[in-house]
């Protein structure tokens, strides 16, 4: 039987559940079966619940720990990713894909019930991956908690029952919102790697530390420092099984500094296009800086560093 991506997470998300007073979350059961469980709208939340949310969304194929960086004197807290499955944990998984938006409800979805409901049905074809599970695990990013509704759309498309679905959500602006989008620091990569053509079954592994970066006052504000603790701050590292010409070729294009939009704090740039990502250079949303081993040569090709200036006025101004 196929490995199931929504089966992994769900063993996750039972044991957050059967922990929720402890690990400061809250579980509301819909009148339709589904699950929603607040990780930070109203309930608390935390960095072992941001943890644990990045590994649902990674369908169970990734581990995450805790760390810290030393940045010119600057101490910063870190997480720390790593996968040996990239292409179906980033990718299949913890991918941003899909825009959950109807009836004037908006949240950003991702984690494995996106492998089940295949809004982008290329990228599966060409991940060659299909999901054999019968319930559906998919996290939002947002700040409202989805109602039965919502809950029902998603089970529809996802083809389940809406009692075998659950939603985890949380706030860009909170705790778990900041640790689940810095633990994104190995897709993003792997993201601009596939955007640039590179073939994603050359990767083995993937390893990645990025800043934590602080809660802001807003969803808003959220956005701009959790995109600048990748853009500014992340360093990745893959092991690939590949050519070295194509290396030499592929790895100088890949960190954030080579987009036209680089150089300013995320929101800052935001701001200059009215707020609208789709005006943004789609080839700054990539780590600051990348190294790829290749197993077959033994070779490491490196590209990119750590912006510190632009992370401290993210993060402290």
């Amino acid at each position: 039987m196929a490995l199931s991506l929504n089966e992994r997470a769900l063993a996750l998300v039972e044991r957050l559940i059967d922990d929720a007073e402890g690990l400061g979350v809250t579980v509301h059961v819909l009148p339709n079966g589904a699950r929603v469980v607040d990780c930070g709208i109203e309930a608390p939340g935390g960095l072992e619940v941001g943890r644990i949310f990045a590994r649902v969304c990674m369908g169970g194929l990734g581990k995450l720990t805790f760390s810290h960086l030393a940045l010119d004197g600057w101490w910063l807290p870190a997480v720390t990713v790593h996968t040996d499955q990239p292409r179906l944990a980033c990718m299949a998984a913890q991918y941003a894909g899909w825009q959950v938006s109807k009836d004037k409800y908006f949240a950003m979805g991702s984690g494995p019930a996106r492998a089940l409901i295949r809004a982008e049905e290329k990228l599966y074809d060409e991940l060659g991956y299909n999901d054999p599970a019968r319930v559906a695990v998919l996290c939002l990013e947002g700040r409202t908690l989805p109602p039965e509704e919502i809950a029902a759309y998603i089970a529809e498309r996802a083809g389940v029952a809406p009692s075998h679905l659950t939603l985890l959500i949380a706030p860009t602006a909170c705790v778990v919102g900041g640790v689940q989008v810095a633990a994104r620091v190995v897709e993003t990569g792997l993201h601009k790697l596939h955007e640039l053509g590179f073939d994603l079954r050359q990767v083995l592994s993937g390893l990645g530390t990025c800043p934590l970066p602080p809660v802001a006052k807003s969803d808003l504000r959220a956005i701009g420092r959790t995109n600048d603790a990748i853009l500014y701050g992340g360093q990745v590292h893959y092991t690939v099984r590949a050519d070295d010409a194509e290396l030499e070729e592929v790895v100088p294009r890949v960190p954030a500094s080579t987009s036209r939009d680089y150089g300013l704090p995320f929101y800052d740039t935001f701001k200059g296009y009215n707020f609208d990502f789709y005006q943004v250079d789609p080839l700054l949303f990539s780590p600051a800086e990348i190294s790829m081993t290749n197993v077959v040569s033994g070779r490491t090709f490196h590209a990119g560093q750590v912006n510190v200036e632009v992370l401290k006025r993210s993060f402290l101004e």
